[in-house]
């Protein structure tokens, strides 16, 4: 049930999205961090919980082998960092875009990257 699959990934991806834009709002707003420190956290935050909770919720997956399992994950995940990072960049270099608006588009793109990558390999 690919779909099924898909909308668990999409609740889990938003209790992440939420963690990523609270922890990047504080560090940056009220903790006065550098944006892409701030970014970094909330990110890194947010991977943390989905990984747990795709492995229970979304695939059901007992698979023994969880430290190789998380690498797979943490992999897939610091491509998809590196995907929001550069984009991030170039979002807010060459067009100015506000950087929340900038966030919730990357989010966008980096969610189906990240579903693709681990449905088919991590979770397989």
């Amino acid at each position: 049930m690919f779909y099924v699959k898909f909308i668990k990934f999409g609740l889990v991806g938003a209790s992440g999205l939420i963690i990523d834009f609270f922890v990047t709002w504080l560090l940056k707003e009220k903790l006065h961090f550098n944006k892409y420190v701030a970014n970094s956290f909330g990110f890194i935050l947010a991977v943390s919980n989905n990984y747990i909770l795709n492995r229970i919720y979304t695939f059901q997956n007992s698979d023994a082998n969880i430290g190789e399992q998380f690498t797979s994950f943490l992999i897939i995940a610091l491509i998809g960092f590196g995907i929001n990072m550069l984009l991030l960049y170039l979002l807010q270099t060459y067009t100015k875009t506000n950087f929340y608006v900038s966030k919730i588009i990357i989010t966008l793109i980096v969610f189906i990257w990240s579903f693709g990558a681990n449905n088919w390999y991590t979770f397989k």
